[in-house]
């Protein structure tokens, strides 16, 4: 589960908790609400986007551990993902253009323990036998 307003992320296993991170949620995109799955898992991946015009392009290569969500509202297309980050260290704060930035040390614990499972690949794609982790993110970030 991921709260916006406190910008956390906290992960369970039944009803135990498992991790309790910080996050940094979008500030020049909104962050979706509502109940997601992750379609899949990149060990790396470049990550491009914004506007130019206002200031807000970006080029990000090598992003780490990232884990791309989707549900019928949201399309994969649409890139939202929960990631490692290298570029800031705001967390607490919303910082991106959408997606859920998170301590590389911290993102690197979460994809080991969320579905599908990786080894030693470098991507991997939910199906039916091994499908993604749920993911539900509600709450509304701060206006910083």
């Amino acid at each position: 589960m991921i709260d916006l307003a406190k910008q956390l992320l906290y992960a369970y296993e039944d009803n135990r908790l498992v991790f309790a991170f910080l996050i940094s949620s979008g500030k020049w995109g909104r962050t979706p609400t509502g109940d997601f799955h992750i379609w899949t898992k990149l060990r790396y991946t470049r990550m491009t986007g914004g506007n130019p015009a206002i200031n807000t392009f970006y080029d990000l290569p090598n992003v780490p551990y990232t884990m791309f969500f989707y549900n019928d509202e949201i399309p994969k297309e649409r890139g939202y993902g929960i990631h490692g980050t290298y570029w800031h260290d705001n967390f607490g704060h919303p910082m991106s253009h959408g997606c859920i930035n998170m301590k590389t040390e911290n993102v690197a614990l979460l994809y080991q323990w969320a579905d599908p499972t990786t080894n030693t690949e470098t991507i991997v794609y939910a199906d039916a036998e091994h499908p993604g982790t749920p993911i539900t993110i509600y709450g509304e970030a701060p206006q910083e």
